[in-house]
């Protein structure tokens, strides 16, 4: 934010660092609308979003050069401050793809957009392990809706019960992954037997015995 009121004090708007905050803030529950319907929008809403918040016409009145850079600034935080990666990822991602195992990234994103989350994981050396990649802000639909884990089995011409999905989330990945009817391997430190009736096929504590989980489910 202090970002956008550096930028926008350049086309002489007057946003102070409380209202553009207030502004954030508003705009996380226009988003929550969307996402509790399992829908979602271009990153581009959610800075029209917070520019509306300071002021009903002011997305109207800000350039498109001058708009591309609010959404460069709100889009990079995460490129300065990285999340950890889990160290079993990647092992186990060229494992599994050296076994002949098409991958595919499937990710509800929040604030930071599919394109920097790219970025993000070509940087880590990850991005290009994945024959596609489908973020819920480029394709409009969020997890559990089944749409989202349909275009990601269409682009890699596989059909549902022949995937594998692996997730964290017991809503997101373990229902939403049934539901699409794909298998499912949830990361967590449960066991299975601990989860009830919408547990999902296998567990794995990290991803680094992933590809252990996969054949074991292949050869049930």
């Amino acid at each position: 934010m202090a970002d956008f009121e550096t930028i926008l004090s350049g086309i002489g708007v007057k946003a102070t660092a409380s209202a553009l905050d207030r502004a954030y803030d508003g705009s996380g529950s226009y988003l929550a609308r969307i996402w509790e319907r399992n829908r979602d929008v271009p990153v581009s809403e959610h800075v029209r979003a917070i520019l509306g918040a300071v002021h009903p016409g002011l997305p109207a009145r800000v350039p498109a050069d001058i708009m591309s850079a609010l959404v460069e600034a709100y889009a990079r935080p995460v490129l300065l401050v990285p999340p950890a990666i889990d160290d079993g990822a990647r092992p186990a991602l060229e494992r599994l793809r050296a076994q002949g195992i098409a991958l595919a990234l499937l990710s509800n994103t929040m604030r930071t957009p599919g394109r920097t989350l790219r970025t993000l994981l070509e940087r880590s050396g990850l991005l290009g392990l994945f024959a596609h990649a489908t973020f819920s802000d480029e394709v409009g639909v969020r997890k559990p809706d089944p749409q989202i884990f349909a275009l990601t089995l269409r682009a890699l011409g596989v059909e549902p019960g022949a995937a594998v999905h692996v997730g964290d989330d017991p809503i997101l990945d373990v229902f939403g992954g049934r539901r699409a009817g794909l298998r499912v391997i949830q990361v967590t430190s449960a066991s299975l037997e601990a989860l009830g009736a919408q547990r999902p096929d296998a567990v794995v504590p990290s991803l680094a015995t992933l590809a252990d989980a996969v054949a074991r489910l292949d050869s049930a």
